[in-house]
């Protein structure tokens, strides 16, 4: 089940695997795969082709970057019983590390990717060598998240052009500039069998909506429980991740660096790629050095997993 059909100029996946429950993920990558790996991880309504800039930068720089549609995103499958949970979207990383051979990542991760992410170290369910945080802590606010939730649950029944996709887009990003080629619109939407464009992820997916407190405790316990370098990146212009929220995260996690990208929403990589990709590059390189101590898992057995793996592709 999906949106509906993709338009013409939409960047097929460079992989697929099975995730949990048998979804399908899709992923593109960049650079060597015998770099140190590291796994970008988008935020809700979103796509891969969001970190498209960054990944092209930290493979440039050594690093193999892989970024994936989340499930119910992109080319990733829909969840058949409409299921999006913050533990499922662990397991699906979990699978995807099996599928490379078990290799130790930086896990980067943006709004929800960033909650995942930080789950998946915190409980200890992934053993990550970094963590990167983009505009996402345990506190965040409430207005931004329903700013967020309105703009996703817009026009369901579709948008008869693409100038009122990007007219939407606009309304929601006022800060960034309209773009030039509407045709860039097309990776994130589908054509619905009445000719209606349709954003890329399921509507059952309901992101930040549910049980916000449970979750703001869940993630305030993975915080004071890492031990890994972590470095927080938020968007000075955010109306999601607060300088507040920022500073509770660091209190919790204090060993943590911090970046303000002060012209930059939200959408930190997007707004700013320049300075978020720098930032980034310059934190692993103190980190996790291109050129440092091996990346994988101290119990991994399977040295011809070091590059990308011929059974990723292999999805039943």
């Amino acid at each position: 089940m999906s949106a509906g059909e993709r338009l013409p100029g939409t960047p097929d996946p460079m992989m697929r695997w099975a995730g949990a429950q048998g979804v399908t993920l899709a992923g593109d990558y960049w650079g060597d795969p015998a770099g140190p790996l590291v796994l970008l991880q988008h935020g809700g309504g979103q796509t891969r082709h969001a970190w498209k800039s960054a990944g092209e930068a930290l493979g440039g720089a050594g690093y193999f970057a892989l970024a994936f549609d989340a499930r119910g995103h992109g080319d990733s499958d829909w969840a058949p019983d409409g299921e999006y949970s913050q533990d499922l979207m662990v397991q699906d990383l979990v699978c995807l590390l099996s599928a490379l051979g078990r290799r130790r990542p930086v896990l980067v991760g943006a709004s929800m990717g960033g909650g995942t992410s930080l789950v998946a170290v915190g409980e200890d369910r992934v053993d990550a060598t970094a963590l990167v945080l983009v505009d996402i802590a345990p506190r965040i606010e409430p207005e931004g998240v329903q700013k967020i939730q309105a703009f996703m649950s817009q026009r369901p029944e579709g948008f008869d052009s693409l100038e009122e996709v990007a007219a939407a887009i606009g309304a929601y990003q006022p800060h960034r500039k309209p773009p030039k080629d509407l045709a860039g619109l097309a990776k994130n939407l589908r054509r619905a069998p009445n000719g209606k464009y349709r954003w890329h992820w399921d509507p059952r997916f309901t992101g930040l909506r549910r049980e916000m407190d449970k979750r703001t405790i869940r993630l305030e316990a993975c915080a004071r429980a890492l031990n890994l370098p972590t470095l927080l990146v938020r968007g000075g212009l955010s109306d999601v991740l607060s300088e507040e929220g920022a500073q509770a995260f660091l209190k919790s996690c204090p060993q943590s660096e911090y970046v303000n990208i002060t012209d930059a929403g939200h959408m930190v990589a997007g707004d700013r790629n320049d300075i978020f990709g720098n930032a980034v590059i310059d934190f692993l390189a103190r980190t996790v050095p291109v050129h440092g101590a091996p990346v994988k898992a101290a119990h991994e057995t399977h040295p011809h997993h070091a590059g990308l793996p011929g059974d990723v592709n292999d999805v039943p």
